[in-house]
């Protein structure tokens, strides 16, 4: 039983007359004057089954439903009505044998691609949800991601390392998972942010180049390309340079591109500077696949007394050719999500038929605009008005049909910020994490708000798919760090107290990058909800439905962890 000569996508005209067995699930079955059809399935694809009335599997045939798992024996055919869109189209194979395997009820799911179910149904049941073609394909295309990374990174003698998942609490930025302790109560464990403290420690341990698929989580809301656990393509190295780690990158992404989706990616990959990003393009990941690039307009407006550009405002903006689609309304859309992201207000200028009109038209009487173009304007400070506008720069090009979706544009941000000060806490917070190297350490001592990082970041048409930094080596930089965060010595010692004693015993300098490899794939499939890529995910709201988790715990439970809870 179970011997099978070929796959489901595997016969074609050149099989005919051959004898063959298969294997997989029943697709579909019609029954057409007395011939049964079935479609039988595995995870390469379908072939046609084809029963005839005086057959001696005829009743067994006429008993299979959807989702039966079933084995046959049988001789190819050529078919008299061909389907193009079928890889076996051609043949068909009429049964000599066939076995039912296991039976199945009516499945609460259609396994077929259009199924109208919502997502909670498919999470719910995703077992059934992953038998679908798209489904497959989207795990497959994973799983030729990851073999490409692992070739690529085994090639250039990269050792395949592991980290723990149980660590110590640290202030990394993202909300942790604590995992009470047993043992020891009112102790717990952090689940790993990610393995940064230990690939260094892989480093001062002297194994110089390491990798890992890295299984990372944290406690953060959920949104379409994120998970409260993902998994990273961990990279770490010594004795290397910024451009060593790019051009390691750029290799694989490269060889990901030519194996997976047989696509060349020019090298070198371009490069922009944080600063370039943020100030065209509103966001330190830009989509550069459709040029609207955000201008600064303070010097053209000075002499105008316009009611909401208040004295000290920069005016920034976006010029673009007036469309029907600029309505009262969809302006009235644009203000709600300059607002949601800083931004103070927003104000708008046409030339329609050589009148101008618009928000602000009546205030600014004799301001050049060249007829058919509009001006979108969001005053107030430089930050906040030049990060609405990224946010409505990506709004209006998705209206307006502006991308072009057949590109992959890849690129490289770098030169970020070493740190970001928090006016509310009166503190430094580190933009990367507190490990990454100042490109200048005096800039660090005597002038932190200015100290650039030697940080890099991968950006694939508009999504952050990898960061990375140089590392921070020496002892007293690695100090001065923490001291700059805020740190007190009490509070150094008892949260990195063993680094920073690891970083006394000869340190080599060292540096990588982590890839996210989920949103690789969400890009490569060209999804954009990384729950498609993800076998089996939780919802936005942070539940697995299949599972039904989080789901409470006894009383015993709780009491072996010395804990109580609070309703």
């Amino acid at each position: 039983m179970y011997k099978y000569t070929h796959h489901n996508n595997e016969l074609t005209i050149k099989n005919v007359n051959e004898i063959v067995s298969l294997k997989g699930w029943v697709n579909k079955k019609r029954n057409l004057g007395g011939l049964i059809f079935i479609d039988l399935r595995d995870r390469k694809g379908i072939t046609q089954l084809v029963v005839r009335p005086e057959s001696s599997q005829y009743e067994i045939a006429n008993s299979v439903k959807n989702e039966y798992v079933i084995e046959v024996t049988g001789k190819v055919l050529e078919r008299e009505s061909k389907n193009k869109d079928l890889k076996t189209g051609e043949i068909e194979i009429e049964v000599e044998a066939l076995n039912i395997i296991n039976t199945a009820e009516t499945t609460p799911i259609t396994i077929a691609e259009f199924d109208n179910v919502s997502e909670e149904v498919r999470l719910k049941y995703r077992y059934l949800d992953l038998r679908k073609p798209s489904q497959q394909r989207y795990l497959m295309t994973r799983n030729e991601i990851t073999q490409s990374i692992r070739k690529t990174l085994l090639n250039e003698e990269y050792t395949e390392l592991e980290t723990p998942y149980l660590v110590k609490s640290t202030p990394e930025g993202a909300k942790e998972f604590l995992v009470p302790s047993r043992l020891y109560h009112g102790e717990a464990y952090a689940l790993a942010q990610s393995p940064q403290i230990f690939k260094q420690l892989y480093m001062i341990a002297g194994y110089e180049k390491y990798f890992q698929f890295a299984r990372c989580f944290r406690d953060e809301d959920g949104r379409a390309d994120r998970q409260l656990e993902f998994t990273q393509v961990d990279i770490e190295a010594s004795f290397v340079d910024q451009d060593d780690v790019m051009e390691l990158t750029e290799k694989v992404m490269a060889n990901m591109f030519k194996d997976v989706l047989k696509k060349e990616l020019p090298l070198p990959i371009p490069r922009m500077t944080y600063a370039e990003a943020f100030d065209k393009y509103g966001s330190d990941k830009p989509d550069t696949r459709f040029e609207l690039l955000i201008e600064n307009f303070t010097e053209s407006f000075k002499d105008y007394s316009i009611p909401i550009f208040a004295e000290g405002d920069v005016i920034r903006g976006l010029r673009l050719k007036n469309d029907a689609m600029f309505t009262r309304k969809y302006f009235d859309k644009l203000t709600e999500i300059v607002k949601k992201n800083h931004g103070k207000a927003l104000a708008y200028l046409k030339n329609e038929a050589g009148l101008l009109a618009g928000s602000i038209a009546k205030f600014v009487e004799g301001y050049l605009l060249n007829e058919g173009e509009l001006l979108i304007l969001v005053p107030g400070a430089y930050e906040d008005s030049t990060n609405a506008l990224g946010a409505i720069r990506k709004v209006i090009a998705k209206d307006l049909n502006m991308i072009d979706e057949s590109l992959d544009n890849v690129l490289w941000v770098y030169d970020f910020p070493l740190l970001e000060f928090n006016a509310e806490e009166q503190r430094f917070y580190a933009k990367h994490h507190p490990f990454t190297s100042p490109k200048d350490v005096e800039e660090l001592r005597n002038n932190p708000k200015e100290a650039l990082a030697k940080a890099y970041d991968i950006v694939w048409n508009g999504y952050e798919v990898g960061g990375g930094s140089i590392r921070i080596y020496l002892n007293e930089v690695q100090n001065l760090m923490f001291e700059t965060l805020g740190f007190s010595e009490a509070e150094k010692l008892n949260k990195f107290g063993f680094f920073l004693d690891a970083l006394k015993y000869g340190t080599p300098p060292h540096g990588g990058l982590a890839l996210g490899l989920d949103r690789l794939v969400m890009l490569a499939t060209k999804t954009d909800n990384i729950k498609d890529v993800i076998a089996f995910p939780k919802t936005q709201s942070a539940k697995d439905l299949m599972m039904q988790s989080p789901s409470p715990a006894d009383s015993k439970q709780w009491d072996d962890l010395g804990l109580k809870v609070i309703k």
